[in-house]
């Protein structure tokens, strides 16, 4: 796993950083845990367009996660594979009675390791064990909110979480915001970081690389007309003349969006910086 930089025999090559894939070990996907990925272009069922600057991109397969860890089965792992659909890798495990399943693939995880899930696992790296089963300052993702309903929080390249303490039925976790957030002990998460920890360094190089992972143009708000966009319009280059919006003229850079109603913010210990 690292970084592959290329010799600059074009302007575009000259900024083109990516991976070069040491990690995967396997080339083609599992096709039994695979499903076709209908590409909407950002549009919903009535053909609006509800999510701006998405279209085209190269075919994918969704590949199927087991987020549940609910199978009390040993695995072995037979595989790190690539999923275009999300930023870390992905591991196929091999169970005993037959079944394969995905998991996100934690950093450090190595072909023919043997994994499981449950209370009375040991808390080794890819392990799955409820949040009260889990030395304190252990590494975590794959992180449940609500028990049994699989991990929600913490999956993306690099992310982290750690058990700070626990109070009762919650246990006090530091999310990779810094928020640290009650979660209840029954809660199921995998022990260790997630893999691909050198995602963050990638730089796509092109706009056409953009393009083929379905991202369409972004056109700013100052270029418009003002009848585009609250911040168009204005003779010769402006930026606005006022406090930055979105196109539907809601605040951005610094106004909280979050609501107050929110059950959940009685779980927050200590917000986010």
């Amino acid at each position: 796993m690292g970084i592959k930089t290329f010799k600059p025999n074009t302007a575009s090559l000259r900024f083109t950083e990516l991976s070069d894939f040491a990690d995967i070990t396997k080339s083609r996907p599992e096709k039994s845990l695979l499903v076709p990925l209908k590409k909407k272009a950002g549009r919903n069922f009535m053909g609006r367009i509800t999510i701006r600057h998405q279209g085209g991109g190269h075919k994918q397969h969704i590949r199927i996660i087991d987020f549940k860890r609910e199978k009390r089965v040993p695995a072995k792992v037979a595989a790190i594979e690539y999923d275009p659909g999300r930023t870390a890798r992905i591991a196929l495990l091999h169970y005993k009675d037959g079944e394969k399943r995905y998991i996100l693939a934690p950093n450090g995880l190595a072909v023919g390791t043997l994994l499981a899930a449950g209370p009375d696992v040991e808390p080794i790296v890819g392990n799955a064990l409820p949040l009260s089963a889990i030395p304190l300052g252990l590494p975590i993702h794959c992180l449940e909110m609500v028990p049994g309903r699989g991990a929600q929080m913490v999956r993306t390249a690099g992310m982290v979480a750690t058990i700070m303490a626990r109070e009762g039925e919650y246990a006090h976790v530091r999310l990779p915001s810094g928020e640290i957030r009650k979660i209840h002990v029954n809660c199921y998460a995998t022990i260790g970081q997630v893999g691909n920890l050198e995602h963050e360094n990638v730089s796509l190089g092109k706009a056409g690389r953009k393009r083929w992972l379905g991202v369409r143009p972004t056109v700013r708000g100052v270029a418009m007309n003002p009848i585009d966009h609250p911040m168009g319009g204005g003779e010769g280059r402006t930026s606005g003349g006022g406090h930055p919006v979105t196109p539907w003229g809601q605040i951005t850079k610094g106004k909280k969006t979050r609501s107050r109603k929110k059950p959940s913010k009685n779980l927050i210990v200590q917000r986010r910086k």
